[in-house]
This record gives C-alpha cells, sequence and structure tokens, in this order.
C-alpha cells in the first residue's frame, strides 16, 4: 500500500522525501523516513518517479521526486487493484455480518 500512496501523494504535488512522510502522517498513518525512502528508491530505479533538485530555504538543496508516464500508469494500475480488494474485503465482512 505505501508505494500506492507515495505515488498518489507525488501525483498530487512533487515532494521531497521528508516532505512526503509528513504528508502520509497527516493522514493518520505512522511512518518513517526509514520506511519511505526505500520506497522512493525503488520507484526511482523502477523509473516511477524521476528526481530533480531545488532549492532549499535552509540548508542544502533538497532531491525533489515527480510521477514519470510510467509511474501515472503503475499508479492507475495499482488504484484499480485496490479498488477491487477494498471491494472483496467489504463484501467478505458484509457476509461475515449477515
Amino acid at each position: 500500500m505505501l508505494p500506492l500512496l507515495v505515488l498518489q501523494l507525488i501525483q498530487q504535488e512533487e515532494s521531497y522525501g521528508y516532505e512526503l512522510v509528513e504528508r502520509l502522517t497527516a493522514l493518520d498513518l505512522e511512518v518513517s523516513t526509514g520506511l519511505v525512502y526505500p520506497v522512493l528508491n525503488r520507484l526511482e530505479r523502477d523509473s516511477l518517479v524521476t528526481t530533480f533538485s531545488r532549492s532549499s530555504p535552509s540548508g542544502p538543496p533538497r532531491k525533489y521526486f515527480a510521477l514519470t508516464a510510467a509511474g501515472a500508469i503503475a499508479l492507475a494500475v495499482a488504484r484499480q487493484q485496490w479498488e477491487q480488494t477494498a471491494t472483496a474485503v467489504s463484501e467478505a465482512i458484509e457476509l461475515e455480518r449477515e
């Protein structure tokens, strides 16, 4: 799920790693840089995101992540898979309640 969420957030707004951690935390998810950075590295290695540097108001330039065309396709596929999974889980829960 974390790669799906990271791709979704990057699609909404290009971000640097720690900013993504903050955005995920704002969604009430318990994540750390130790979880997010390996995902970002894998997404970059798989050419689903690209990186660029942008100056920072405090400290050295930051490495920002942006979605590639392949990343947009992967996000669409992952979202469809998630929707199918969520539907199946909801149906199973409803069957249990009956």
